[in-house]
């Protein structure tokens, strides 16, 4: 899937993190999301690796990187630790300042680097996500039925862990086909490398990234809710997916920003914007990365 690309397990003060790095140029980072691997650049990851240097890495929890314990409060899988993961890694790699991408989970992460590491992300892309804070306050019906994974995964262990694990295979592949809008956008290898990660241990490490997400995460996000996020930020969401049409996505991000970083827009497509609309994500990337 990366031709050229080399691969390192890169050791962080609190996991293991597998890495690809390929091409030459500025640093960019991508970012995956749930349930996948890093496996979902496939698509754009060898193009962006004519103009930057790509950094591609399983989150902790996913893929074949570490997948630690997560702890009392599910600290472990907090978007702080997460994100400073990813931090180390690059600066084992070399870059004190990079760029980054970010798709679904990995965007959350993200998002958390902006706050806490502000100095090393000279810009960011965001695709899919409104801010987790935002979600989970403005949550009706309309939205807890189309993301159900958002409140059945925070139930404590071993619940979802114990249902899902009777039929894994079904779980993974009724998750992805629900926010795929493009049929065949998921192709056969890139299927077989989420389902080959996609093991009882990841899973319990999902549920934990989750949790956190409802619980450790918001104390962070409420502890500094008048932090603005100062780096430049290309927000991008699938015109077919729940996010771009339960809010006004641009704007709930603008709300977390300094005034004029942010900008973006809605592709055709469903939620797996790098899988279902690669060409369209790819110029989005290039005009947005390559203005730095």
């Amino acid at each position: 899937m990366f031709p050229g690309f080399k691969r390192a397990m890169i050791t962080t003060s609190g996991t293991s993190i597998n890495t690809l790095v390929g091409g030459q140029g500025p640093a960019l980072l991508l970012l995956h999301g749930h349930p996948q691997t890093m496996a979902c650049w496939h698509k754009v990851a060898p193009a962006l690796a004519r103009h930057f240097t790509v950094v591609l890495t399983d989150l902790r929890g996913y893929g074949d990187s570490g997948k630690p314990d997560g702890g009392a409060n599910h600290i472990g899988y907090s978007k702080r630790l997460m994100a400073l993961d990813q931090v180390e890694v690059m600066r084992q790699l070399g870059f004190s300042r990079f760029q980054v991408a970010g798709h679904d989970r990995g965007a959350r992460v993200a998002h958390r680097m902006l706050l806490d590491h502000p100095q090393v992300v000279e810009r960011a892309a965001l695709l899919d996500i409104a801010p987790t804070a935002t979600m989970y306050a403005s949550t009706d019906m309309a939205f807890a039925t189309r993301y159900v994974w958002w409140f059945f995964l925070i139930q404590p262990a071993p619940l979802p862990e114990t249902l899902i694990s009777a039929n894994l295979e079904y779980y993974l592949k009724h998750h992805i086909d629900k926010q795929n809008k493009t049929p065949g956008a998921i192709t056969p290898a890139a299927y077989a490398e989420y389902r080959r990660c996609y093991t009882p241990e990841t899973l319990h490490a999902v549920c934990e990234d989750y949790r956190a997400a409802a619980s450790i995460d918001l104390e962070h996000d409420a502890a500094d809710a008048q932090n603005k996020i100062q780096s430049p930020l290309l927000v991008l969401w699938g015109d077919k997916g729940v996010v771009g049409n339960t809010y006004d996505v641009l704007q709930t991000w603008r709300d977390k920003s300094v005034a004029g970083a942010v900008r973006g827009g809605g592709l055709p497509c469903g939620h797996y914007l790098p899988e279902e609309a690669p060409e369209k994500t790819l110029n989005e990337f290039m005009q947005f990365f390559r203005s730095a």
